[in-house]
């Protein structure tokens, strides 16, 4: 049985990725070559040109991969606990946590605001702002938080977050570092709660 064309596509840019990402996560983006990785995936710079348009089209789409799954690994954990206030700070500290796992530190905390700039710029930031503008909006109406203005402590909370683990994926101890940065977003969090 022979594959369409669109499988075939499918199969090349899948395999241009895969190739991508185990090199931008082992050696950095810097470091990586084009006719390395292409060719441990078994194709040519014209496959890579073709379907990313170039080196940092491929690391892109790679950080854009990972975001995707960053965020269901999240919402996940946040899904795991019984309250959607704990939901909501587990959200969060998983975030931070990831931050600790050499492929997230390397690709999307180090070498992503080096290569694509400032990561509130990047398309997938606009999605957090709105996931988290969704979780509070939430929290407000069961009259978990406190009448509070949400876009202005969405916006806060995201970026008190990307920090904090920027903070840790560059630091000399990152699990000591993390241990404080997650103790340090719970307490910045808990003031958010309604006061009874």
């Amino acid at each position: 049985m022979s594959r369409t064309r669109g499988e075939m596509i499918a199969e090349t840019r899948g395999k241009l990725l895969a190739a991508g990402r185990k090199a931008f996560a082992e050696i950095g983006y810097a470091e990586a070559s084009m006719d390395d990785f292409t060719a441990k995936a078994g194709l040519t710079r014209g496959a890579l040109y073709h379907h990313f348009g170039d080196k940092k089209g491929l690391f892109e789409a790679v950080v854009a991969q990972i975001d995707s799954e960053m965020t269901a690994r999240l919402k996940q954990r946040a899904a795991k606990v019984p309250t959607p206030w704990e939901g909501f700070v587990e959200e969060g500290i998983g975030y931070i946590e990831m931050a600790l796992e050499p492929e997230i530190r390397r690709v999307i905390l180090r070498d992503g605001p080096a290569v694509l700039g400032d990561p509130a710029s990047w398309p997938t930031a606009n999605g957090c702002v709105t996931a988290m503008k969704e979780s509070l909006e939430r929290l407000k109406s069961l009259g978990v938080v406190d009448d509070i203005d949400i876009e202005a402590t969405a916006r806060m909370i995201v970026g008190a977050s990307c920090y904090a683990a920027t903070w840790i994926a560059n630091a000399d101890e990152p699990a000591e570092t993390a241990k404080r940065a997650t103790a340090g977003y719970r307490r910045l969090v808990e003031g958010l709660l309604c006061k009874d």
